[in-house]
């Protein structure tokens, strides 16, 4: 039995700050309270012994192997971001029982204040397809119990797999329960994080519906790696949160807030050069308390682009739609057709074209931050077409595409939807997050004459889990403005067969060898710790067909 310690990537951080303009939803919230540090929240107990106050987690299974994840808390003054405290030896144990009475694994870390007093510990020599249990423990001290599960062998026939899948979750605008609800399900194989864990913004920039529910920590923009680092760690604070961490292994991926708003290669709109600090500094501390604090192991240092594999059934890439693109495009000029700009970087799009030709599985399934169907606003009346423009970041005037997603890397998707058509690779679903709705879309090769052009994959796109939609902007009763704005969406896009604009939730895909289905949940209200959960619709793509149609029933 062997393990690997996962390396954090050793960059720095940038400082300083100022105001600047965002092109997604600004909620003022005026009476936003500055957060307590947390260390005042710590218990007394910490000042003399270790403590696991962030939970514990597990991440990117394998056939034989897991990646474990925690933070202690060596002493009270160790808090997120604060750099103090002294080295901890960490242990780890798995065990195929809870009661840990049949240990298959053990070993030991070194938590610093160089990685945040976080550890990840990479084990090897597992059985597939198999729950575990795990635990850390530091100084007399265990950690909560959590469940894992490895994957299947590469070569195993599957009959089913079952995932969580969310995104979007800004901790002022709500509480997560969506995690709670996933989380008591049981039956999870993992849960995917298609982006959005955390939110940049300083608290009251961006609650719910103007409110603060809850108020980050820092209270700041965040901009440091110390900054960055708090904001990770009040995140995994939430119950909830650490319930579902506890439950299923996780596969995440990042969008742009976990940096900041509208991310590119080069810079972000939320990010003003100079006055806070350097986008290379910011974007360099951004990733390493990312990869610090998530269960997350990159393929390539620096990149969440990966791929998994679930037997015979089928494969997962991961994208990271942050690292290697182009500026957004700002008009609706040709730049968005220009060849010479790219969401995704040459050496991923190549990575990509490759996985999918030459896989075997069943299901080709593609982790997707934002949306990659094509969109176009349509006939929208004035008063839904300006706060859907806000949402999307679109210049207000109703341009008829959203140019961070990949409406604004035409040739990218053209080239990426032309090999799928040329090779016959079947059953490609992309899964997608970003947009605060839910959709679900075939994505056609080509938008203008479809439905009589062919459609080269299919997308299930889940909402926000609290991050207002189109009705917290316009504030009316959920449901009012999706009634409205559904219909016409759909008319202008004949790909998309369901759309709503009004719910937070999560999903649950239930891959099977004859079909691929998206149950759509929603939460009762983000704004009550203890919000119901029901089930709103479900579509699924069925094996060959590369087109969506609903079902009536989940899963």
């Amino acid at each position: 039995m062997t393990s690997r310690l996962s390396s954090s990537d050793p960059t720095g951080a940038a400082n300083s700050r100022a105001p600047r303009r965002r092109t997604v939803v600004k909620a003022a919230a005026a009476t936003a309270v500055l957060a307590a540090p947390l260390a005042a929240a710590l218990p007394a107990r910490a000042a003399e012994a270790p403590a696991f106050l962030h939970g514990v987690a597990s991440g990117d299974p394998l056939p034989d192997g897991i990646l474990l994840w925690t933070r202690v808390t060596p002493t009270s003054a160790g808090t997120p971001g604060s750099g103090l405290g002294p080295d901890t030896e960490v242990s780890w144990t798995v065990a195929k029982d809870k009661a840990f009475t049949t240990v298959v694994a053990k070993g030991s870390l070194t938590a610093t204040a160089a990685t945040d007093h976080t550890v990840k510990a990479d084990i090897r020599g597992l059985e597939p397809a198999t729950d575990y249990w795990f635990r850390f423990s530091a100084g007399g001290t265990d950690s909560p119990v959590a469940r894992t599960r490895t994957t299947p062998a590469a070569d195993a026939s599957v009959p089913g797999l079952r995932f969580g899948v969310v995104s979007c979750a800004n901790w002022e605008a709500g509480y997560f329960s969506a995690y709670r609800h996933l989380a008591a399900r049981g039956d999870l194989d993992a849960w995917l994080h298609l982006g959005d864990y955390i939110y940049e913004y300083k608290s009251g920039e961006y609650g719910t519906r103007g409110t603060v529910v809850r108020p980050h920590s820092p209270a700041g923009e965040i901009l440091t790696l110390a900054d960055y680092r708090t904001r990770h760690g009040r995140y995994k604070t939430d119950p909830d949160l650490q319930a579902l961490h506890h439950r299923a292994p996780v596969v995440a991926i990042w969008d742009d807030h976990e940096f900041a708003d509208n991310a590119w290669s080069g810079g972000a709109v939320n990010h003003t050069e100079g006055a806070e600090g350097t986008w290379t500094a910011r974007q360099a501390a951004a990733k390493q308390a990312y990869f610090e604090w998530m269960p997350v192991r990159p393929a390539i240092e620096g990149t969440t682009y990966r791929r998994l594999r679930f037997g015979k059934l089928a494969d997962l890439s991961l994208l990271d739609l942050r690292s290697f693109r182009s500026q957004q495009a700002s008009t609706a000029s040709g730049s968005v057709d220009d060849p010479d700009r790219t969401i995704t970087g040459r050496a991923q799009l190549d990575w990509l074209k490759s996985g999918l030709k030459t896989s075997d599985t069943t299901w080709r399934l593609v982790g997707n931050s934002v949306m990659i169907s094509p969109f176009a606003v349509g006939s929208l009346s004035a008063d839904l077409l300006k706060p859907l423009a806000k949402l999307l970041g679109l210049p207000q005037e109703g341009i008829a595409l959203n140019t961070d997603q990949w409406d604004g890397y035409t040739d990218d998707r053209r080239e990426l939807l032309a090999h799928l058509r040329s090779n016959a690779i079947r059953n490609t679903v992309f899964l997608t997050g970003d947009i605060h709705m839910a959709w679900a879309n075939d994505v056609p090769v080509d938008a203008g004459t479809y439905p009589l052009s062919t459609s080269a994959a299919t997308e299930f796109v889940v909402t926000s889990m609290t991050s207002d939609n189109l009705d917290d902007i316009v504030k009316v009763p959920e449901g009012v403005v999706s009634a409205i704005a559904s219909p016409v969406i759909r008319a202008a896009n004949r790909h998309v067969h369901w759309v709503d604009t009004d719910r937070h939730g999560y999903g649950v895909l239930d891959v099977t060898p004859t079909r691929a289905q998206m149950d759509y949940y929603v939460i009762s209200d983000r704004a009550n710790p203890n919000a119901t959960s029901s089930w709103s619709r479900s579509y699924r793509t069925l094996t060959g067909s590369q087109t969506v149609e609903r079902t009536y029933d989940p899963v």
